[in-house]
């Protein structure tokens, strides 16, 4: 009789799911299923506010990744009200996102991803977690510590707040920098670097050469990508344009309000989580043995899409990584290869920006005039993508929102490698607590 084999909930990662493996009559995969429960609703009772307090009210959504919420709403508020910030108010908010995204990176690699590289995916779950990483390495998990905090400490003193934030709003930002601001952050934002470079450093030594067979063979897709690029090709968080590859490295390049003309969404009954998928490939397969218009989102996404990384230590790394991996890189665990990527590029950012004199500027903000209106805004999350999509009448207030976040454009691929590492890990009826752990890692890997 088939039997099903549940992982409930999924560990170490931003939110909440679960896995169903069912099994055939000979014990082998027949089906798997990431089961998402939870439906939050902000697409609907966002309708009727004012244009200018979604900023306020989205970044509620994630507590892990608030900024990339804040900033998505100011961009989809300035385009509503069709104004551009000051090149001052824009370096602000870059720098926000660098620090927000500084800090996610070391939190995920170090304290959610780690334990099954450094304890080992085979090791019990009693050690296999933070405190046993503590334990292991109790140095650096001190330094982990140390950076996680400033980072929230650096975004708390200067915006009011590290979480739920209020500094961006459309049209610009609420405060100007001074320069004793800046010169208090800019030696915590090279110590960041620093810690980055050490990070990449450690990986490479400690950590990917030890699991490369894993790398290669637990939770393998070949599907397409998603992310941003400026209009050079190089690799950006905060604006650009937007670019769907395909899996042999073909892609499109569309503006964010074209986002329809390539993406579609399909429901599943079995999720509350929508469905993203490339709609021009063809109607969605979730198959792994054909998908089709399956496409993937966060920082592997966005270093295959790219040509270039947008600074000098980051291209390096990815020079590396692509003469070992190639273009497009398929392998999922290699997700974490390319957050560190994207840790030091965020990190070279942060001390660029404190290194401007532009962004003292007092000229934060224009005026705005409601009007109606539609507003695309797009920035990268660490998750991948984020689109907000906001219509409003012309008193500016919001009709309808859409909204689509990185871990829902990754979840069929995350789908399709639950199924793939299900499959290489559970034969015969034979399975363990080791084998169901690295089903976890395929999930990891994406970070949702």
């Amino acid at each position: 009789m088939a039997k099903v084999i549940n992982i409930q909930p999924i560990t170490r990662i931003e939110g909440h799911a679960k896995v169903a493996i069912t099994l055939d009559d000979a014990g082998n995969v027949a089906d798997t299923k990431v089961h998402v429960q939870a439906l939050r609703g902000f697409e609907k009772f966002c309708e009727g506010r004012p244009v200018e307090e979604m900023p306020r009210i989205v970044c509620h959504i994630c507590g892990i990744c608030p900024w990339a919420h804040h900033l998505a709403s100011s961009k989809a508020g300035d385009a509503c009200f069709g104004v551009t910030p000051p090149p001052a108010a824009v370096k602000i908010r870059r720098l926000m996102q660098n620090i927000a995204y500084i800090g996610d990176r070391i939190l995920h690699f170090y304290f959610l991803a780690a334990p099954d590289f450094v304890i080992g995916p085979e090791a019990d779950y009693a050690v296999r977690n933070v405190v046993g990483i503590i334990q292991a390495a109790p140095e650096i998990a001190k330094q982990v510590v140390k950076m996680r905090q400033m980072t929230a400490n650096m975004l708390e003193h200067f915006a009011g707040r590290a979480i739920h934030p209020t500094l961006s709003l459309p049209g610009g930002v609420s405060k100007p920098m001074t320069e004793t601001d800046r010169k208090e952050m800019l030696p915590l934002a090279n110590e960041l670097l620093e810690f980055s470079k050490f990070s990449m450093k450690f990986a490479k030594e400690n950590v990917f050469p030890k699991y490369l067979d894993a790398i290669k063979t637990l939770g393998v897709i070949q599907v397409g990508y998603l992310g941003t690029v400026r209009e050079d090709g190089t690799h950006d968080f905060y604006d650009g344009k937007l670019r769907l590859m395909k899996a042999d490295g073909a892609y499109d390049d569309f503006t964010y309000e074209q986002y329809t003309d390539f993406i579609g969404e399909w429901v599943e009954p079995w999720s509350y989580q929508k469905f993203p998928y490339a709609k021009k490939w063809g109607k969605l397969n979730l198959s792994l043995e054909d998908p089709v218009g399956v496409y993937r989102t966060n920082c592997l996404a966005r270093i295959n899409v790219a040509d270039k990384m947008a600074t000098p230590l980051a291209q390096a790394e990815l020079e590396e990584f692509r003469a070992a991996f190639g273009r497009p890189a398929h392998f999922t665990l290699l997700y974490h290869y390319a957050r560190l990527i994207e840790l030091l590029q965020c990190a070279e950012q942060a001390v660029e920006l404190l290194n401007d004199p532009e962004i003292t500027s007092k000229d934060i903000r224009v005026p705005l005039t409601p009007k109606a209106g539609r507003g695309v805004g797009c920035v990268e999350a660490p998750r991948g993508t984020l689109i907000h999509d906001y219509e409003c009448d012309d008193q500016g207030l919001i009709t309808k929102v859409n909204l689509i976040v990185g871990t829902t454009h990754n979840n069929a691929a995350i789908n399709l490698s639950v199924n793939q590492a299900a499959k290489a890990c559970i034969q015969g009826g034979k399975y363990d607590q080791g084998a169901l752990n690295k089903v976890e890692m395929a999930i990891r890997a994406y970070d949702p």
